[in-house]
């Protein structure tokens, strides 16, 4: 029994000892870049949620077939990839309330959900 209890002794101590000592945390800068970029997505996830959000819109995607709340669940999903394409293509867009220009984007949109494999709008046409 005495041989049994100076290595249990030791492996106890040894245990209280390390579980007093503070855990490792790395800590780092975050760079601009990345502060940049997810500012960026979340700038153009908010203007993509407030076009999903308008009544043409969620008309239009009625009349396709689709969903609005499960385009909007898919667009909030959507990659950064994704995201940046969507961008471009809003921004290439002219501005006043141009009919083409929302039936491009939301033209896109549909693209990027049938793409994802959400929708099967294409297949029936």
């Amino acid at each position: 029994m005495k041989n049994f209890k100076s290595p249990l002794a030791v492996v106890l101590s040894a245990g209280l000892i390390l579980m007093g000592t503070p855990g490792v945390s790395p800590a780092a800068m975050i760079g601009t870049e990345r502060l940049a970029a997810q500012s960026q997505r979340a700038d153009t996830e908010a203007r993509l949620q407030n076009l999903l959000s308008r009544e043409d819109v969620q008309q239009q995607l009625t009349a396709w077939g689709v969903d609005p709340v499960q385009a909007k669940s898919r667009a909030a999903a959507m990659s950064d990839e994704e995201i940046q394409r969507v961008a471009a293509t809003l921004d290439q867009q002219p501005a006043g309330g141009d009919v083409f220009g929302l039936i491009g984007v939301v033209f896109v949109v549909l693209l990027i959900l049938e793409l994802v494999g959400v929708t099967n709008i294409f297949s029936r046409i």
